[in-house]
């Protein structure tokens, strides 16, 4: 069985999720490894995803951990037997491992919620605003680095699962870039939402109970809640969170969030407004 040198998130999930379920049953790694007939090292190797499983090897894992919930199992199953390669591996070993995690996560979302506080979310951003965001970076980015980046940004854009954004005003006034820019940004914003497929909702500075949300987040989907992930920003890259704990959490901030924005319709009528005052 051949070694990973780089497990990608996904890899890791079930790797994290198989580690899980042998906690759930109450066994030891050692226990674990006698029942699969394997021996420890291999059982640590599995559940740090630094070797694949086949789906049957899965079933074994589920049948000797007492795992009842078929469903899980199988999309587990889904997980071990996929061997996509997506257009994000053309940027290994030129973007850092957290660009190509999170387009390989969105690519099997079931669907995206998004909060936005002072950027537009970067799957809503024009080039220009997208490259304002990019040119800020410390330290600076070499034209390379930086055109990577925005080819990069603009092939995750897209969008086919149902998607839901709350921005803050916040968001819709700061000028990453020039005016022309932030005009331009507001008028792609408005194209957007009118997709049957995307919700875009508004935050304005004067609306009551903005205290749920004090910082961005991404939720996005799995195929089952119990593996769905949040995705934040990190200093050195996201920052993915996955204990069915924080899940709920999340989940519940990102719903109160949206109890107290405008209607998608109030939000389009604001961002227009928005826009004459540029």
């Amino acid at each position: 069985m051949s070694q990973r040198r780089e497990p990608t998130a996904r890899q890791m999930r079930l790797a994290t999720e198989l580690r899980r379920l042998r906690q759930a049953a109450g066994l030891t790694a050692i226990e674990a490894a006698a029942l699969l007939g394997v021996n420890r090292v291999q059982v640590s190797q599995i559940e740090s995803g630094l070797v694949g499983v086949s789906g049957e090897r899965v079933r074994r894992i589920a049948s000797h951990y007492a795992c009842t919930d078929a469903e899980f199992v199988e999309v587990l199953v889904a997980m071990a037997a996929d061997r996509t390669r997506g257009w994000w591996e053309e940027y290994r070993g030129l973007l850092p491992t957290s660009f190509l995690d999170l387009a390989e996560l969105e690519h099997h979302a079931r669907f995206q919620h998004h909060v936005a506080i002072l950027y537009v979310p970067g799957l809503l951003q024009t080039e220009d605003y997208a490259r304002a965001v990019f040119a800020s970076r410390i330290p600076e980015l070499t034209s390379e680095e930086l055109e990577l980046r925005i080819r990069h940004r603009k092939e995750r854009q897209q969008i086919v699962v149902p998607y839901k954004a709350v921005i803050h005003e916040a968001a819709l006034r700061i000028r990453v870039g020039d005016r022309a820019t932030l005009k331009a940004q507001l008028a792609r914003l408005l194209e957007l939402s009118e997709a049957d497929h995307i919700t875009l909702r508004v935050i304005p500075f004067d609306l009551d109970g903005f205290a749920t949300a004090s910082s961005a987040m991404t939720y996005v989907g799995g195929p089952l809640p119990k593996l769905d992930t949040v995705v934040r920003d990190a200093p050195h890259g996201s920052l993915f969170i996955d204990a069915e704990a924080q899940l709920h959490t999340y989940r519940t901030r990102f719903r109160m969030v949206e109890a107290v924005s405008l209607e998608p319709d109030e939000s389009r009528g604001f961002i227009r407004r928005l826009t004459k005052e540029l």
